[in-house]
């Protein structure tokens, strides 16, 4: 049962890596605008520019931001893409968002890309072409995250694999109680709840009683066990008080366990009875 335990915490920890990483957390505006003004500084850098001023960070709405500069700039695609997603990154922004850079004048798009969280879905254009001086504004839109179908996939595994090892699971518990149902008594291997004696594939049923009274005997293998004990568990405790019964499933019993010469249910005269395994 312990074991059982731990993989099913395995499993929850296993299945809350795969998806619950995927959940975008959420945001503030301030975060947005500390990562997205860190963006636009290092941009002017580039341009050699530490004087000119990043203009307040204009929000749009919820998810959308507006980068604006003082002065012209030009804009190489490979270095934008880097210094958006290093920044993001640190300040632990949504993986998928759109960038859009734009004209200051009729805020045509000239150059834009997609980053999502799968890169296999990323779309990133004309990375080497060098936007020229101009003045430009920087658009930041942040998408929803939507599972496709092969982002389910891990999932599925991972749940069709715990489904197997608890059904593994359950059928090694079955066997191992039908093993622990078993009694080994020489040749013969007695099954209580089932009230019967195998023996090389042959099976001898014992009614409810002799099945009873070869439990007790095995219990105590080559110890005497007294008559006032056997009455007691089998009869008396029932509210069933008996003359001779007990003899008549004894010899039934000394019956049904003859083929096997190892085992011998003795007599012992003025005290009770043994099952002697030898």
């Amino acid at each position: 049962m312990k074991k059982h335990y731990h993989f099913i915490l395995f499993l929850c920890f296993a299945f809350c890596s795969v998806s619950c990483t995927t959940n975008e957390k959420e945001i503030t505006s301030d975060e947005v605008k500390v990562a997205v003004r860190a963006v636009g500084h290092e941009l002017l850098l580039a341009q050699n520019d530490s004087t000119s001023l990043v203009l307040p960070i204009e929000d749009i709405d919820t998810k959308s931001y507006k980068l604006k500069f003082q002065n012209s700039l030009s804009i190489e695609p490979n270095f934008l893409i880097d210094v958006v997603s290093i920044n993001f990154k640190k300040a632990e922004l949504p993986s998928n968002y759109i960038i859009e850079v734009l004209e200051c004048s009729d805020e045509q798009v000239v150059y834009s890309y997609l980053m999502k969280l799968s890169k296999d879905s990323e779309i990133i254009p004309c990375g080497g072409r060098v936007l020229p001086k101009s003045c430009y504004m920087i658009l930041v839109k942040f998408q929803n995250y939507k599972r496709t179908f092969y982002s389910w996939i891990p999932i599925v595994l991972i749940l069709i694999l715990g489904v197997l090892f608890l059904l593994k699971r359950k059928s090694v518990l079955k066997l191992d109680k039908e093993n622990d149902d078993q009694i080994k008594l020489g040749g013969f291997l007695f099954y209580p709840e089932q009230h019967k004696l195998v023996k090389q594939a042959i099976e001898i049923s014992l009614s409810k009683k002799e099945c009873e009274i070869l439990e007790i005997f095995s219990e105590k293998p080559n110890t005497i066990v007294s008559r006032e004990e056997l009455t007691k568990r089998i009869w008396e405790d029932n509210g069933v008080v008996v003359g001779r019964s007990l003899d008549t499933y004894i010899s039934k019993l000394r019956k049904k366990l003859q083929d096997d010469p190892k085992i011998q249910l003795t007599n012992v005269h003025g005290v009770g009875y043994k099952l002697e395994i030898k």
